[in-house]
């Protein structure tokens, strides 16, 4: 099978999982205790009042209606309206999406620049001090809440040594690059990496930490192979067999990992970003659920769905250039 058969194969696979969650997601507003009437109309609206804000919302249809109504909708690039905030769910989302994936790109930037090196050292010095302390680290780093982890980053990095700001980005990725390319300054993209490096180690340190014991595994098993064995027979160097030949063959779990593991930061920054205030789609769905937003919250979850099934198809696109023992079968 060619890569783009595959390719195509794997996106209408990935229709039908995004249409599995947009009606799971429809399904959850009308299994959920409370009606968004409650949160749209005055305290003392009269039944009259309450039944013309239903009419407003499409509350008075049957479920099916309602239900192709939305379907319509999202083909449109309509996520519904928010009556809480006033304004078009999809803008609201949109917005708020850059800021998520600016932090999990950031986390995952991380975990690969700690946790590959660490593991392959960890590997190839078993038994050694170097191992001991990787392993320890990975330990600690799995065990350590992300919440806790933030609290303690913010209490004696930024407020008990003053050297990083405590939350909340006043600058994105791309007006600070626009700064750097059209006006020469780098105020904005400093300001914007000092305000990520505390939420993007606290996302990422859990992330670094499975990676250091999947590399290290994986290197543990591939450097036991004949191939690698035949290598070092031929005089190659120590660095060349290891890297090029070894952990080339162990990067295929790596990058299944790394690619689940972005979709999970994309949809589970939550915590991170409730701590460090950052307005991402996390923050988004805490207050949209506080005030039973359903159109903030189905659209919210919708995308990061997609963004799920988009980093799997990716992944699986890159197996055969990384081992091309794969198949597209």
């Amino acid at each position: 099978m060619s890569q783009a058969r595959f390719l195509i194969r794997r996106s209408l696979q990935g229709l039908l999982v995004v249409w599995g969650v947009i009606t799971l997601v429809f399904l959850l507003r009308f299994i959920t205790p409370g009606s968004p009437v409650d949160f749209v109309a005055p305290l003392d609206a009269s039944p009259e009042l309450r039944a013309q804000i239903a009419i407003n919302l499409g509350l008075h249809q049957p479920i099916y209606v309602q239900y192709f109504d939305y379907l319509f909708g999202l083909v449109r690039g309509d996520m519904g309206f928010s009556y809480i905030r006033g304004r078009p769910a999809s803008g609201i989302i949109l917005s708020r999406l850059p800021a998520t994936i600016e932090l999990a790109v950031a986390a995952t930037i991380v975990a690969i620049i700690f946790s590959i090196p660490l593991g392959v050292l960890s590997a190839t010095r078993r038994h050694e001090p170097t191992d001991y302390a990787a392993t320890t680290f990975s330990l600690v780093g799995i065990s350590t809440p992300n919440f806790w982890l933030g609290i303690m980053l913010i209490l004696i990095v930024s407020v008990g040594l003053g050297i990083l700001p405590t939350s909340r980005r006043p600058i994105g990725l791309i007006p600070a690059l626009e700064m750097l390319i059209f006006q020469l300054q780098i105020s904005g993209i400093r300001t914007w990496i000092a305000h990520m490096i505390l939420p993007a180690v606290t996302l990422g340190t859990y992330f670094t930490a499975m990676i250091v014991r999947l590399t290290r595994s994986g290197m543990l098993d591939e450097l036991g192979q004949p191939y690698v064995k035949a290598a070092r027979a031929k005089g190659l160097p120590e660095t060349l067999v290891t890297y090029k030949h070894a952990l080339r063959n162990t990067m295929i779990p790596i990058i299944t990992v790394l690619g689940l593991q972005l979709g999970s930061l994309i949809g589970g920054a939550v915590i991170t970003e409730f701590v460090f205030n950052w307005p991402g789609l996390g923050t988004l769905v805490i207050d949209a659920i506080v005030v039973r937003d359903w159109p903030i919250i189905q659209g919210a979850l919708i995308v990061i769905g997609i963004g799920f099934v988009v980093i799997n198809i990716a992944v699986d696109a890159l197996y055969t250039k990384l081992n091309p023992r794969v198949s597209y079968e």
